[in-house]
C-alpha cells in the first residue's frame, strides 16, 4: 500500500513538472479544504523552535507547526496547510513543502511516525529517502543551508484567538478577509505567497461570475420600463392615478366632453352667423319642434282618457 502511495506522488511531481513550463501550477493537490480532525477548543500554544523560523505546539498531540503566516500539519504522510488554526486544511504535496517547515527536527513531532523513531532527534527527517529519489532530485539542496542567514520569526495571527467555538469563521472567504483586516504581514515563501495569490484568484473569479450573472437574476428596472413606455397625457396621467373610476358606460363623444373644460367647451361653441352655427340652430329647431308634438299627442291622450272615463260613469249610473 505505501509503495502504492510513493508511486501516485511521484506520478503527480512529474506531471506537475511536465506542466509548470505552460501555466503555474497549484500548490495543493486533492481536495483543496478537507477537515483532518484536528478540532481545537482554544487557540494553540506556539513556541519558536530553537534557531528555525518556525513555531511547533507543545502542548498538542499533533505535528503542529506556523511558518511565514501559515499553519502546517503533518499528518498520516500528508503535509497541510491553512491560515487559520482550525483549518480547513489543504492538501499541500511534498514537492512544495517550504524547505524551513522540512528542516524542523524530529524532537518537534510531538506525534511522530513510526519510521521517525531510528532517525537523529536533533536532525531534519531523512525525507530523501522516504519521498524516493524522485523527490530527492527535485528538492535537491533542502537539507543544506546558512544557519547564519536564517529568516525572521513570522509574527502570529493572535487576533484569532477571539474566534473560538461557535465564533470560529467558517466561510473561506470570511476567514480570508477577517486575515486581511488584521494580519498585515506579507510572506516571503513562493509557496505561502502562492497559496494567498490563489485565495485572491478565486475570489476575484467568483466576483466576477457573480457580475456576469446579476443582470439575468434582476428584472427591468421602473425607471427603464417608464423610459421605453410610449408618452402620456397629463390627462391620462390623471386617470390612471384616479384611485375611483365610473363602471357606467359611456359614449365616446361623453367621454370626450367630461375631459374638456368648461373654458375650453365655450370657446369649442361656433360663431353666430358662421355654417357651423347655422347647422347647429337647424338641429335645435328641429329638436324643439319634435319636442312640441310630442307634448300635444300627450295633451289629446290624456282628453281621451278623460271622455271615455266618463261614460262607464254615466253607464253606471243607469
Amino acid at each position: 500500500m505505501r509503495r502504492i502511495r510513493y508511486g501516485l506522488i511521484v506520478l503527480a511531481m512529474l506531471l506537475c513538472s511536465a506542466t509548470s513550463a505552460e501555466a503555474e501550477v497549484s500548490v495543493f493537490i486533492g481536495t483543496p479544504h478537507v477537515s483532518i480532525g484536528i478540532n481545537l477548543p482554544l487557540y494553540p500554544e506556539l513556541v519558536p523552535v530553537p534557531g528555525y523560523p518556525v513555531y511547533y505546539a507543545p502542548r498538542l498531540q499533533a505535528n503542529y507547526f506556523f511558518y511565514d503566516g501559515m499553519y502546517w500539519v503533518y499528518q498520516n504522510d500528508n503535509w497541510y496547510a491553512s491560515s487559520w488554526y482550525n483549518g480547513p486544511w489543504g492538501m499541500v504535496g511534498p514537492q512544495y513543502v517550504p524547505v524551513f517547515v522540512l528542516r524542523v527536527p524530529v524532537r518537534y513531532y510531538r506525534q511522530p511516525p513510526t519510521y521517525f523513531l531510528s532517525w537523529q532527534a536533533d536532525a531534519p527527517p531523512l525525507w530523501g529517502s522516504h519521498w524516493g529519489n524522485e523527490w530527492e532530485q527535485q528538492r535537491s539542496g533542502w537539507d543544506q543551508w546558512d544557519r547564519s542567514a536564517m529568516p525572521a520569526l513570522a509574527p502570529l495571527p493572535v487576533y484569532q484567538q477571539q474566534y473560538l467555538g461557535d465564533r470560529y469563521p467558517s466561510s473561506i472567504d470570511q476567514q480570508h478577509e477577517l486575515h486581511n483586516q488584521n494580519y498585515s504581514y506579507q510572506p516571503s515563501d513562493s509557496v505561502v505567497q502562492q497559496y494567498y495569490k490563489e485565495r485572491v484568484g478565486r475570489k476575484a473569479a467568483a466576483a466576477t461570475r457573480q457580475e456576469q450573472l446579476a443582470p439575468q437574476q434582476r428584472g427591468p428596472r421602473e425607471q427603464d420600463i417608464r423610459d421605453s413606455s410610449p408618452q402620456r397625457s397629463e390627462g391620462e396621467r390623471r386617470e390612471q392615478l384616479s384611485p375611483i373610476q365610473d363602471a357606467r358606460p359611456q359614449s365616446g363623444a361623453a367621454v370626450e366632453d367630461q375631459r374638456q373644460s368648461p373654458q375650453q367647451q365655450e370657446r369649442d361653441k361656433p360663431e353666430q352667423g358662421s355654417p357651423d352655427a347655422n347647422r347647429e340652430n337647424v338641429k335645435s329647431g328641429k329638436a324643439a319642434s319634435q319636442g312640441q308634438r310630442d307634448e300635444q299627442n300627450e295633451e289629446q291622450g290624456r282628453e281621451k282618457d278623460q271622455e271615455r272615463g266618463q261614460k262607464r260613469a254615466q253607464e253606471g249610473g243607469r
